[in-house]
Formats: C-alpha cells, sequence, structure tokens
C-alpha cells in the first residue's frame, strides 16, 4: 500500500532545505542543497525543481514551497526576492511540470504563521502574528484563522515600518525602519558603529555581554524598544491574541523578551498588551507550514502535523 507524503521546500538566500514528510508529521527524508543563488534566477528554480524531484516519492500528493519576499499565493509567483533573483517567477507551475503534483507557493513568514497557528503556540488563537527576527524583520499574520496576505502579497513588512521617522537611513530608502534598530545585522551594524570593542561581534555576542559592555547595553535597549514600538503600532491596528518571536534573536530567551514585553505595554496606555512568547518551532517553522499547505492543496484538509514539534 502507497502511504501518502508531501514534499516541503524551505527556499532561503543561501541554501534549498528539503523534506518527504509523512501525515504525521515525521520527516521520511531530508535534503539540504546550496541555492546557487550567486548564478541567477534559471540556476536557482532548476536546483529546486531537482530539489522536488529527487526528495518526491511514489506516494507524493503534493508540494508545500517557502520563499521569502513578495509572493502571489493564488497564482503561484514568487513576485520579488532580491537574494534569489525572483522577478515575477512562476515557481508553483515550474515545479508542478516537475513532479506532476499539487504544487502550492507561499511567502516564508507566512508559512511559518501557519505551522504556529497549527502546531505552535497559536493553536488556540484565531488571530495572530508571528515576528521572525533575523538579517531582517519581518511577521506573518493570521487573521480569523487564515494567512493574511494583502492587496499585493506584502502584508506583514514590519521591518520597513518607521519607528522612528527621522532615525537611521534603511537600504530600503526610508529612514528610522524596525530592521534598522533591532535585526541581526541592524544590531551587529549598529554595535560596530557605535565603537564596540568586540571585533566581528554578532547579534547574539551583542546580547550576551549586556552586563559587561555599555555599548552593548545601549544598543540592546534600543533594539528591544524599536520592537516594542513596532509590536504596539502593529497591536493596535491588528488586536492580535498572541504575538511569537521567532527567528535566530529568540536564541537569546529572556534578554530579548523581557525588555520587550516591557516595552509594548509601556507603548499601549489604555489596553492591555497580548502576549508575547518565543516560538517553540525554532527554523523549522517555514518548512513545517509549507507541509500544512501542501496537505491542503491536496485535498487531505485534515492532516495535522502534530508529531512534528
Amino acid at each position: 500500500m502507497t502511504v501518502p507524503t508531501v514534499v516541503t521546500l524551505d527556499i532561503g538566500g543561501t541554501t534549498i532545505k528539503g523534506a518527504l514528510v509523512g501525515a504525521d508529521g515525521q520527516e521520511l527524508k531530508r535534503l539540504d542543497r546550496d541555492t546557487g543563488a550567486s548564478s541567477g534566477e534559471s540556476e536557482v528554480v532548476a536546483r529546486v525543481r531537482a530539489v522536488a524531484r529527487e526528495l518526491a516519492d511514489a506516494g507524493t500528493v503534493g508540494v508545500g514551497l517557502s520563499v521569502p519576499g513578495i509572493v502571489d499565493t493564488a497564482a503561484g509567483v514568487a513576485r520579488h526576492a532580491v537574494n534569489l533573483g525572483f522577478r515575477d517567477t512562476p515557481l508553483a507551475a515550474l515545479v508542478a511540470e516537475e513532479v506532476g503534483v499539487p504544487v502550492v507557493l507561499e511567502q516564508d513568514c507566512r508559512a511559518a504563521a501557519v505551522a504556529e497557528s497549527e502546531i505552535g503556540l497559536g493553536r488556540d488563537a484565531r488571530d495572530l502574528m508571528v515576528v521572525v527576527l533575523g538579517t531582517g524583520v519581518a511577521a506573518g499574520l493570521i487573521v480569523d484563522g487564515r494567512p493574511l496576505a494583502g492587496a499585493d502579497g506584502s502584508a506583514g513588512e514590519l521591518g520597513h515600518l518607521p519607528v522612528y521617522p527621522d532615525g537611521e537611513h534603511c537600504a530600503c530608502g526610508q529612514r528610522g525602519c524596525l530592521e534598522v534598530y533591532a535585526s541581526a545585522s541592524g544590531i551587529a551594524r549598529r554595535y560596530a558603529a557605535a565603537g564596540g570593542t568586540r571585533a566581528g561581534a554578532t547579534a547574539a555576542d551583542v546580547a550576551s555581554s549586556l552586563d559587561s559592555d555599555v555599548v552593548a547595553a545601549r544598543v540592546w535597549r534600543e533594539a528591544t524598544e524599536a520592537l516594542g514600538l513596532a509590536l504596539a503600532t502593529a497591536t493596535l491596528l491588528l488586536d492580535p491574541a498572541l504575538i511569537v518571536l521567532a527567528g535566530g534573536l529568540t536564541g537569546a530567551g529572556d534578554t530579548l523578551l523581557r525588555p520587550v514585553r516591557s516595552e509594548l505595554q509601556g507603548a499601549l496606555a489604555w489596553r492591555q498588551a497580548p502576549p508575547v512568547a518565543n516560538s517553540p518551532l525554532g527554523g523549522d517553522a517555514g518548512r513545517l507550514g509549507a507541509a500544512i499547505l501542501a496537505w491542503r492543496a491536496a485535498g487531505y484538509e485534515d492532516v495535522v502535523l502534530r508529531d512534528a514539534v
């Protein structure tokens, strides 16, 4: 008897993280490959197709793809992903040609939010915000139990919310964007620019030096203040039942959570802040979310990957 499976691919700026997943959420096969992004869009697409083909087996009923940038989920098109060279790339159709089963394409933060709402901390929340704090900052939004894409697929660009209108310049062309202050790359850059004494310090290094390094303490305080302000704005606009933090910065644990919770509540004068917690799904959230969406696209609405956590 053939057992149904799905292929899930989390396509990042440097690595394609792929897996063949059973209906119980267990990985039956894992395959990670370099994206080949330095060689351009066609090479990335070729490698994505090859990984999907290699992972698929006789029981594969669907494929889920998770990519960064702006994604038109309904059309299966990666509208814009700078690091991958995608520009109006019909990725879902190109992979479907390769594997011959339904393929769903989702933006990586929205995929992470789907996973969090199905098998993570958001299982009991119909309105949820998942904020991914990594090289950049972005959010996946679940509204009334469904992922929110927005008019052109760019909902959740929290990293480019201008928390300080007259603040530092952002690479996007705006000033004072959250990403400038609270991304891992922004924290490392601002620490170095402020005269930090640890050469090549990462955001994790900054977080671990707060008691002994005044520059680290100041940069971290400014990062958590900016994040708290941005979350307050998002809370007033969206009223989430829960905010989940994900991505590399969450490795700081309570060193991140405590000041962010405090700043968030301090910015909300007349209402209680929603709970803020770190995701238990780690770096697998996008991949797991893509797997859930692949099952749905194949018509397996009742599959819930409870054993994946």
